[in-house]
């Protein structure tokens, strides 16, 4: 069991340097480029998306907290890590099923996938969250989510600042507002939509948006539950 943490210890600390590490030129070209882009989209498109996400959001983290697991409390560090890879495949392979489906319909198939992907992904979280002892009924805890979901899917310049919000989450959490409506949501919709653009895009394409989104969503969702894995770990092995 030890062996097995020290193991764990490891991941942690390179996936924490991962998110402090500088954006790459590459990256920051990137940013800078979708920032131009976003700068030709009128206000009133910004605002109208923003606010369709954050509905969206807070009706899946309301819903959610019903139906997620009740929070594990006597299991050992490894059968909590083994419930949460199970849960994580599970996601994988539901959501590249889902984009398998949406993309082999073209254009209009393939924009449902966004909010279907989100749902997915949000799911995944609360039973993360609850696998490792928390109480995802606590609004902080889903703010936390939030933060993972931001961490996963952003550019590397926000994902520092996103890093710096959760690092020592027991005293941020002290200092946080009760209203989630205070919750960042233009950056938030901002970051998500941008990162997931230039992946999502050959979704809509005919014929190939099929494997295309079969491939994707499942990246996309490894890449959230690993994610959410060394957040957590991260506070309780702190």
């Amino acid at each position: 069991m030890q062996g097995y943490e020290d193991l764990i210890r490891q991941e942690l600390w390179i996936w924490q340097r991962e998110m402090q590490s500088s954006p790459g030129f590459i990256n920051r070209l990137s940013k800078s480029w979708q920032n131009k882009v976003n700068s030709w989209i009128p206000e009133k498109v910004h605002q109208a998306v923003t606010t369709t996400i954050k509905q969206m959001i807070r009706a899946v983290l309301f819903g959610a907290q019903y139906t997620s697991p009740v929070p594990l409390e006597s299991s050992s560090f490894w059968a909590r890590e083994a419930a949460v890879k199970e849960r994580i495949d599970w996601y994988q392979k539901t959501a590249s099923v889902e984009g398998a489906v949406t993309g082999a319909g073209g254009l209009l198939l393939g924009l449902a996938d966004f909010p279907i992907l989100l749902g997915l992904k949000l799911k995944l979280l609360f039973d993360i969250a609850s696998m490792y002892g928390f109480d995802v009924k606590d609004y902080k805890e889903r703010v936390y989510i939030l933060h993972i979901l931001e961490l996963a899917f952003s550019s590397q310049e926000h994902r520092q600042k996103i890093y710096q919000k959760i690092e020592h989450w027991k005293e941020k959490a002290d200092l946080l507002p009760d209203d989630i409506h205070q919750f960042e949501w233009r950056a938030f919709q901002q970051e998500y939509r941008d990162y997931l653009d230039i992946a999502k895009l050959a979704q809509l394409i005919p014929v190939i948006g099929a494997p295309v989104g079969l491939v994707v969503n499942y990246r996309l969702v490894r890449k959230l539950g690993n994610t959410a894995m060394n957040a957590y770990r991260m506070r309780l092995l702190q």
